[in-house]
C-alpha cells in the first residue's frame, strides 16, 4: 500500500509538472514544498476565503460554497486544491461566475483527492460549490446525549494536521496563509463560533458572520456550533461553554487575562485582538487546539481545582509559536510544539513558580524517555526534523517534537542567559510574524542572530538531524517528585502523607506504585483517597490503568466503563484500552468500545480501532 501511495503521488506530481512546462513563466521548485498537500501555491495560490455554508444536523453535513481570491504571478494555467470526500457541485471563475471545468484526481488514502481547476492568467476568483460527506474526519457531530445539556446537538471541527480539506476545499498546507470571512447558517437556538471575531450571544435568525483579518494556515480555520453561552473573565478574555458548564468553566480559567499579560511581557504584544476559550463536549479528541482567537478545549480540564491550567498556557503560547510563526510543513512540526512547550513553561514559572514548573518538566521528560524507548533511540522519528512523506502527519505528533524540541531551546538559552535568549526569541517572532518557516530557516536565523552574535557554539545538527537524545540534554530534577516516588515504594507498609500534593504528584504516585502492589493495598488506597471517583481525569486515567494491570479492575469496572463512555480524549483512551488488551481482556475493551465509539471523534475512534483489531 505504501508503494502504491508513493506511486500515485509521483503520478500526480508528474502530471502537474507537465502542465507547468507548457508555460515559460513557471516558477522554480518551492523550497517549502509540502509532501502532505497536492496544491502548488508557488504556481497559483489562494490568498482569501469567503465561506458561505449551511449546517444540516440531520444529514450531518454542510453545503454552500467557498469563494477563493487567488494570486497567479506565474501565469499558471491551473490552480490545485486539496479535498477529501467532498461532493463538488460546480465551480465558477471570476465575479461573473463563468462555469469552469475541473478534474478530481483519484483519492489517495493520506492526501485525499487533488482538485485541478483550469484558469486563465487574469483569473482572480474561483468559487467552489460543494457539500461535505457525512463521515468527514474534520467534523465532529455530537448527538444531544453526548452534550452537557442533553437537548441540542453539537458540532466542532478539527483541522490539524490535514483535515480541513475534508470540510473546505483549500490549499491545505501550512506554507500558504490566508485571511477569511464566513457566513454560517445554523438551526435556531444554536450559536456558531469560529477562529475569528466572534459573537457573544445567540442570533435571532441562526445567521452568523465572521472575519479573520490576519493571515493564518488553513488548518487553523475552526468552527463550533451548539447550545453555547459566553462569559468574560477579563478585558480581552472570555470563555464559551454549554450553559450547564459555564460557571465551572469561568471559575477554572479565571487567570486567562494574567496569562496573556505574562506572555506579552516575555515575547511581545498579543497580535490577535481577543483571546477566548471554548470548552467542547466530551467527544473532542485532544486536550486543546490553538485555533486563533478561540482555543478549543476538552472538558477533562475542568477539575474544580485549576490544576490543569497549563493547558491554557500551552494553547495561549501557540498565539506566538504556531499561529504567528508557523511550521512550513509537518516535517517541521517541532517549530510549533517545541517552542510552545518552552513558552508554556515560562508562563507557568512566572505565575506559579520554578518548583511547580520543574515538576511539570520532569513528568514530561519521563514521557519522552518512554517514547524514545518505544521508538528506539536510533529511529529517525526521534529527530526533530522528520521525514513524513507518504505517511500521515499525525505520525509526527509525539513527545519528541514537544519535549525534545523544548529542551533544545533550554539548552540554547543556557549558552548565554535568559535576557539575551528572550531578546533573540522576541526578534524571531517579530521578524517572521504571519509567516511560515522551515527548520532550516530557523537555524539560519539562530546562527546569525544568536550563536554568532554572542560568540557561542552548540551541537545544533546533532539535536535537529540525529536520532536519540544528545549527551547535553538538560535533564529536569524535581525534589517534590522524588519524595512522591519514595512514598510509592513504601505504600504497602505506610500510607503516604498527601496533605499538599498537587494532581501532578498524585498521577506520579499512582504510576510509580510497585508492580507487585496487591489488590488489598489498592483497595486501601482507594478507600482512603477515593482515586476511582477522583474529579481529575489525569488521576483517573493513571489509576484505572494500574487497576487493570494489577487485577483490581473487576471491582471498579462500572466506573472505568463510565469514564470511557464519557471521555473522548485520545490521551486517556489509549492507555486504558491498551492495558485491557495487554492483560488479555481485549473482549472487554471491544465491548466497551462498541458502546462508546459513536461519541468519539474520528481521530480517537480510528486510534482505538487500530489498537483493538
Amino acid at each position: 500500500m505504501k508503494q502504491f501511495k508513493l506511486f500515485l503521488l509521483s503520478l500526480i506530481l508528474s502530471f502537474s509538472i507537465a502542465c507547468q512546462q507548457e508555460t515559460s513563466t513557471a516558477a522554480p521548485p518551492d523550497p517549502k514544498a509540502d509532501p502532505h498537500s497536492s496544491s502548488q501555491p508557488n504556481e497559483a495560490r489562494t490568498t482569501h476565503l469567503d465561506l458561505h455554508l449551511k449546517g444540516d444536523f440531520d444529514k450531518k453535513n454542510f453545503s454552500g460554497y467557498a469563494r477563493w481570491t487567488i494570486e497567479n504571478k506565474t501565469g499558471a494555467t491551473e490552480i490545485i486544491f486539496d479535498t477529501d470526500n467532498i461532493h463538488i457541485e460546480k465551480i465558477t471563475l471570476g465575479k461573473e461566475e463563468k462555469p469552469a471545468e475541473y478534474f478530481l484526481v483519484a483519492r489517495d488514502s493520506v492526501l485525499g483527492s487533488a482538485l485541478k481547476v483550469p484558469i486563465e492568467p487574469g483569473t482572480d476568483l474561483v468559487t467552489i460549490y460543494y457539500s461535505t460527506g457525512p463521515n468527514a474526519p474534520a467534523l465532529g457531530w455530537m448527538e444531544p446525549s453526548m452534550t452537557a445539556g442533553k437537548k441540542l446537538p453539537f458540532l466542532f471541527t478539527q483541522g490539524q494536521a490535514i483535515l480541513t480539506r475534508s470540510w473546505i476545499p483549500c490549499q491545505d498546507t501550512p506554507a500558504n496563509r490566508i485571511t477569511y470571512t464566513a457566513s454560517i447558517e445554523v438551526p435556531l437556538g444554536m450559536m456558531a463560533v469560529m477562529s475569528a471575531e466572534n459573537p457573544q450571544q445567540k442570533s435571532a435568525d441562526g445567521q452568523y458572520r465572521f472575519l479573520m483579518e490576519q493571515p493564518i494556515a488553513p488548518y487553523l480555520i475552526a468552527l463550533a456550533v451548539g447550545d453555547i453561552a459566553f462569559r468574560p473573565v477579563g478585558q480581552r478574555t472570555g470563555v464559551y461553554a454549554e450553559p450547564a458548564m459555564l460557571d465551572k468553566v469561568a471559575w477554572e480559567f479565571t487567570d486567562m487575562e494574567k496569562m496573556v499579560t505574562t506572555a506579552e511581557s516575555l515575547y511581545g504584544p498579543y497580535a490577535w485582538g481577543r483571546y477566548d476559550l471554548i470548552v467542547l463536549p466530551t467527544g473532542f479528541p485532544f486536550g486543546g487546539m490553538e485555533n486563533p482567537r478561540l482555543t478549543f478545549a476538552t472538558p477533562t480540564v475542568i477539575t474544580g481545582d485549576r490544576s490543569m491550567v497549563s493547558l491554557v498556557a500551552h494553547e495561549l503560547a501557540h498565539s506566538w509559536s504556531g499561529n504567528l510563526v508557523t511550521n512550513a510543513t509537518w516535517n517541521d512540526f517541532w517549530l510549533n510544539e517545541g517552542f510552545t512547550v518552552y513558552f508554556e513553561r515560562r508562563i507557568m514559572e512566572a505565575l506559579y513558580g520554578k518548583e511547580y514548573t520543574e515538576m511539570l518538566a520532569q513528568l514530561e521528560y519521563w514521557e519522552l524517555l518512554d517514547e524514545v524507548k518505544t521508538l528506539g533511540d536510533t529511529s529517525p522519528d526521534t529527530r526533530l526534523k522528520v521525514n513524513l512523506a507518504g505517511r500521515n502527519p499525525d505520525d509526527g505528533v509525539g513527545d519528541v517534537a514537544y519535549q525534545k524540541g523544548s529542551s533544545f531551546l533550554v539548552m540554547l538559552e543556557r549558552l548565554t542567559d535568559r535576557t539575551k535568549w528572550d531578546e533573540f526569541l522576541k526578534s524571531w517572532f517579530d521578524t517572521n510574524k504571519f509567516q511560515s518557516k522551515t527548520t532550516e530557516e530557523f537555524l539560519t536565523f539562530l546562527q546569525k542572530n544568536y550563536l554568532e552574535k554572542y560568540g557561542v557554539t552548540a551541537n545544533v545538527d546533532e539535536w535537529v538531524y540525529h536520532p536519540g537524545l544528545p549527551a547535553n540534554y538538560p535533564k529536569p530534577n524535581s525534589a517534590r517528585l522524588a519524595n512522591v516516588e519514595k512514598a510509592a515504594v513504601n505504600v504497602a507498609t505506610v500510607m503516604p502523607d498527601t496533605k499538599d500534593w498537587t494532581p501532578h504528584e498524585w498521577v506520579h504516585f499512582v504510576r510509580n506504585l510497585p508492580e507487585n502492589t496487591d489488590v488489598v493495598t489498592l483497595k486501601k488506597l482507594d478507600k482512603k483517597f477515593h482515586l476511582t471517583t477522583s474529579g481529575n481525569a489525569e488521576i483517573k486515567c493513571a489509576w484505572y490503568e494500574v487497576a487493570i494491570r494489577q487485577g483490581y479492575s473487576p471491582e471498579i469496572l462500572p466506573q472505568i466503563e463510565y469514564f470511557l463512555l464519557n471521555t473522548g480524549r485520545r490521551r486517556f483512551l489509549m492507555p486504558i484500552y491498551t492495558a485491557f488488551k495487554e492483560v488479555g481482556r481485549v473482549e472487554t475493551a471491544r465491548r466497551i468500545f462498541e458502546k462508546a465509539k459513536p461519541g468519539y471523534h474520528a481521530v480517537s475512534r480510528g486510534s482505538v480501532e487500530e489498537l483493538l483489531k
